[in-house]
Order: structure tokens, then C-alpha cells, then sequence
């Protein structure tokens, strides 16, 4: 007994060990995959090669769901496809970014425009399996309550399409989410069971699947007439089918139909009989393999039992105190254990906090001297330009000024009409001058290398350790925007960052800047803890809040916060120019 309790402590210390290495093998695999891609980034001078591995991290990142940095991959990647003018590339990541933005309720409205440029590439191709691509997306993206009619339309025209092309399972598709359409949203249940009807004729008869969701849609559309015997029908017909995948669910599906069908005309029993199919398929869904090795053992402990039973007396005794001995050397060894992983534990975050908190003092430090090196420059920058004017007062107007006087002086002696007009030029001259110098563009640090260079180097700067990676992504900013204007938002973003430093815990964040001519549009975003944005109030905002909220107000603008607890954070700041 002993041995066995032994035994099993054992087996629950490999177990942890074994799912421990799991996640671990996992978190290597990932790693690798990441280290490989960088290697080849950093090893290639190809500008083509460098957007197929961006494109390529894109698509990996998609994969484990880290949406931020996929997209942040795909962009770089379609820079460099448009600069070297690589249409098929171009299209292709198009179509993954709309693809990508589109799975995001919150920004679904920003990846039409991505559809847009591939379906415009796919009409200047004259590819039609892409543009029946597109159309199909377009009628995808359009399925709903509202707009429902414009995916009817694009629908239609991949239909089209897809018959001129002779793509038989394109045409079948579209017959399919046809007839969804149309019994959802028409309410036309004829016109749906004609599409669903094409549908099944091409569909292959070894496609379980389709032809299973197809009779089902069918069924539904006869239960909507309240035709619950022709619905019962295609119901029948879907019974006879064994989907390939998604079984259980399916099956559950079906049986739930098949009971509402029959109790609708009454007939109880079978009603009844599916309903309790549909449970049966329910429940099965959420048995497991554990059911098989509970039974082992349990059969094992009852036949423990009945060998214990036919011990004699002192066996049974010897059998008791090994046991006990062998479950006190248990409680020893785990509250050991238990102990020791405990304190690693504690030593581990107490680590990890410290780590943290140095991190957290090097990056503020980082942008304090960010920060001082663009106050510096600005003040150099100052004290030059005074230098120089008063160069300009000295050496050139202080000159004039004398002559001017000069004029003066001979003007009241002799009322000379020539000496007049001299000075009457003389003093144009000056006023020209002067109003040269009060025109002088300022020489500040954000004037000398703009906005754009000036936020890329403060991420530079930051983005050290490959502790905090931060990425600036401009659209339309090839001209500078006034001075003042340009060092306000300047420490709009530098005081995002720091907020983002000192509270987020992120390892990403992405500055997205575009000029849209008549305003400047900001967006940070950070993948961090996040925060529930309905706690910061105008008498209570906290976190460095109420600082750029007063700035962004003096410059007539608009703040939205979007975040939710370990989802990050985006701040979207729209800014009239």
C-alpha cells in the first residue's frame, strides 16, 4: 500500500512536469519561429525578400492571434510591394488585411478600403477568379439587416461571374448564402428553396457537409411557411447524412429541429423522441475519454477491495500501519514540495516586480532625456536665431538707421526734394528689413527635423532591451505643420508613452499618424493590461489624462479612449489643422 501511494504521488509530480514541458515545448516552438523570421530579416539586403518575410510574420502572427502585430506586418510588407510596384503581392495583402480587419467588430468599418484596392487591382488584371474574390467578400461583409440588398448585388455578380468561369463549387456557394439572404432578410422562403435547390444539384455527393447545412437551410425555410411535413422532409434527408465534421454539433442541431417540427403538428411522441436524441447529443458532446479510465479504475480499486477483504487479521494491521506510514511520508513530502514551490513562487514574482520597476525607471529615463536632448536643441536653436537677428539689427539696419538720420538732418537744412525722395526709399528699405527678420521661420528642434522625425527618434530611443517595441506609421506627412502645433502633439504623444510605461505593462505599441488635410489623426495603440475607460471622469481622469485632455482642448480637438481589462488600450485623437 505504500508502494502504491508512492506510486501514485510520483506520477502526479510528472504529470505538472509534463504539461509544464508541453507549454514550454509550445513557447520554444514560437520562439523559434519568431528568432528564424528575424534572422532573415536581419541577414537580407533584398527589399522584395524583406516584404515576403513581413507578409509572412503577418500571417504567423494572424495565426496565434496577435492582431496587433500582424497588422503591423502587413502594412510594412505593403509599403515595400507598392514602392517596388508588385501587384500580385499587393493584392494579396490587401486581402489579408481586410480579411484581418474585418474579424474586428470595433474597426470592421476600417478594412473596407484594403477590399476596395484589391478588387480595383482585380478589374485592372482582368483576373476573374479574383474578382469573384472580391465580390464574394464584398456580399460577406455586407450581410446584414442593414445592407443586406448590396450584398444581394454582389452576390449576383460573382454568381455571374462564377457561371462564366465554370466554377461549379463558386456557383454552388453562392446559391447557398443566396438563399440565406433571401430567407433571412426577404422573406422570400420560394426564391430561397430555389437557390438552395441549385445548390444540391452541384454540390458533390461525397460533400457531407455542405449538402447536410444546405438541407438544413432548406428545412428552415419550409419551417418559416409553417409547412412543418416538407420541412420534416429535407430534415429526413439530412438524417441519412454523416457530415464529416462538426458531427456532434450538427447532430444536435438536426434533433432540435426535428422536435420542434413535430411538436408544431402535434405529434408528441416523436417530438418527445428527438428531444431526447437532442439531449443525448448535447451531453455527448461534453463527455470525454476520462469516462473509459474512470472505469479502469474503479474496477481496479474493486478488486483491491475484494483481495483486502479475504486478508487476515494481522495482515490487514500491517497493512493499516504501512498505510499510514506510507500517506504521513506523503503529507511530508508534498507539504515540502508545496513549500519550496511556494517560495519559488514568491522569489520569482518578487523578480519579475523588480525587473519590471527597472525597466520601468529606464524607460522613464529614456524619455526624460529624449525630452531634455528636444528641449536643448530648442533653446540652441533660440539663442542662434536671437543671435542673428541681432546681428541683422546690428550690421544692417544699425547702418541704415544712420544714413537715414544723415538724410534727416540735411533734409531740414536744405529742403531738397531729391535728398526727400532718398529718404522716403531709404525708409521703405528698412521697413522691408525689418519685416524680413520678423518673418525668420523659428529654428526650434521640431521645426529643424519635424514632427514625424521627432516622434520616430523618441521610439528609437525607448524601444531598448527588446522590452518595449514601439512603431510609428505615417500616412501624408511629406510636408511640416506649424511649429507650435507640431511641439504640442509632440508631448501629447511623449505623455501617451509615458502613461503607457508606467501603467500598461506592454511589450508593443504602435503610433499610427495620417493627415487628412484639413486634420491630423492619431492613434495609439498598446497590446497591455488594458482599463475600463468608463472609470476616467472629468473630475477624476488620473494617469497623465488631464494634462493632454487639456492640450488636446486648447487645440479644438477630440479624445477617444477604447480599452477593456488585459484586451491593451487605443487612444484616438482627432485634431482640426
Amino acid at each position: 500500500m505504500y508502494r502504491k501511494y508512492s506510486i501514485l504521488f510520483f506520477f502526479v509530480l510528472a504529470v505538472m512536469f509534463t504539461a509544464k514541458t508541453f507549454s514550454f515545448v509550445n513557447l520554444q516552438k514560437n520562439d523559434s519561429v519568431l528568432k528564424f523570421y528575424n534572422n532573415e530579416l536581419k541577414q537580407t539586403k533584398d527589399p522584395a525578400k524583406k516584404a515576403d518575410i513581413h507578409f509572412k510574420l503577418g500571417n504567423y502572427y494572424s495565426k496565434i492571434n496577435k492582431e496587433n502585430l500582424a497588422f503591423s506586418n502587413y502594412t510594412k510588407a505593403l509599403t515595400i510591394f507598392e514602392k517596388l510596384n508588385l501587384k500580385e503581392k499587393e493584392m494579396d495583402c490587401n486581402l489579408s488585411i481586410f480579411s484581418l480587419l474585418d474579424s474586428q467588430n470595433n474597426i470592421k468599418i476600417e478594412a473596407l478600403p484594403y477590399l476596395d484596392k484589391y478588387y480595383k487591382a482585380a478589374l485592372y488584371s482582368q483576373k476573374e477568379e479574383k474578382m469573384f474574390i472580391a465580390l464574394l467578400n464584398y456580399g460577406n461583409y455586407n450581410f446584414n439587416k442593414t445592407n443586406y440588398r448590396k450584398a444581394q448585388s454582389y452576390y449576383s455578380e460573382a454568381l455571374s461571374l462564377s457561371k462564366k468561369t465554370n466554377d461549379s463549387l463558386g456557383i454552388a456557394k453562392i446559391n447557398t448564402n443566396l438563399g440565406l439572404l433571401y430567407s433571412g432578410f426577404i422573406k422570400n422562403q420560394d426564391s430561397a428553396k430555389i437557390f438552395f435547390e441549385n445548390a444540391l444539384k452541384i454540390y458533390p455527393k461525397n460533400n457531407m457537409y455542405e449538402r447536410f447545412i444546405t438541407y438544413i437551410n432548406y428545412a428552415n425555410a419550409f419551417e418559416k411557411e409553417h409547412n412543418y411535413k416538407k420541412s420534416i422532409e429535407f430534415l429526413k434527408k439530412a438524417e441519412r447524412i454523416t457530415p464529416e465534421k462538426h458531427k456532434l454539433n450538427l447532430q444536435k442541431i438536426l434533433f432540435s429541429k426535428f422536435s420542434n417540427a413535430f411538436q408544431n403538428l402535434g405529434d408528441f411522441e416523436n417530438a418527445f423522441n428527438y428531444y431526447n436524441k437532442y439531449n443525448t447529443a448535447r451531453d455527448s458532446i461534453n463527455i470525454t475519454n476520462q469516462n473509459i479510465e474512470i472505469s479502469k479504475i474503479k474496477e481496479q480499486y474493486d478488486n483491491e477491495k475484494l483481495r483486502a477483504d479475504n486478508l487476515e487479521i494481522e495482515a490487514q494491521r500491517k497493512q493499516n500501519r504501512n498505510f499510514l506510514i506510507g500517506a504521513l511520508f506523503i503529507i511530508f513530502a508534498g507539504s515540502i514540495f508545496i513549500f519550496q514551490q511556494y517560495k519559488n513562487s514568491k522569489r520569482k514574482q518578487q523578480l519579475i516586480k523588480q525587473e519590471k520597476e527597472l525597466e520601468t525607471q529606464k524607460l522613464t529615463a529614456a524619455l526624460k532625456e529624449q525630452e531634455l536632448l528636444s528641449i536643448d536643441a530648442m533653446i540652441e536653436g533660440q539663442e542662434k536665431e536671437r543671435q542673428r537677428i541681432a546681428n541683422d539689427l546690428h550690421d544692417d539696419l544699425g547702418g541704415l538707421m544712420t544714413t537715414i538720420k544723415w538724410h534727416f538732418n540735411t533734409l531740414e537744412e536744405r529742403k531738397s526734394p531729391e535728398i526727400l525722395e532718398k529718404t522716403n526709399l531709404l525708409l521703405d528699405e528698412a521697413y522691408q528689413k525689418i519685416r524680413s527678420i520678423a518673418h525668420a521661420k523659428n529654428s526650434g528642434v521640431i521645426a529643424k527635423q519635424g514632427l514625424l522625425k521627432a516622434v520616430q527618434n523618441m521610439a528609437d530611443t525607448i524601444s531598448i532591451n527588446n522590452k518595449l517595441q514601439i512603431s510609428v506609421i505615417d500616412h501624408g506627412l511629406e510636408n511640416q505643420l506649424e511649429n507650435s502645433l507640431e511641439l504640442t502633439i509632440f508631448r501629447i504623444i511623449q505623455e501617451l508613452i509615458t502613461n503607457i510605461i508606467k501603467h500598461a505593462q506592454a511589450t508593443e505599441v504602435n503610433i499610427h499618424i495620417t493627415n487628412h488635410d484639413d486634420s491630423l489623426n492619431i492613434m495609439v495603440e498598446d497590446n497591455g493590461i488594458g482599463f475600463n475607460p468608463s472609470q476616467i471622469t472629468k473630475t477624476k481622469k488620473g494617469m497623465g489624462i488631464s494634462s493632454i485632455d487639456k492640450r488636446i482642448e486648447h487645440l479644438l480637438g477630440k479624445m477617444t479612449i477604447e480599452s477593456e481589462p488585459n484586451k491593451g488600450a487605443t487612444v484616438i485623437i482627432d485634431i482640426p489643422i
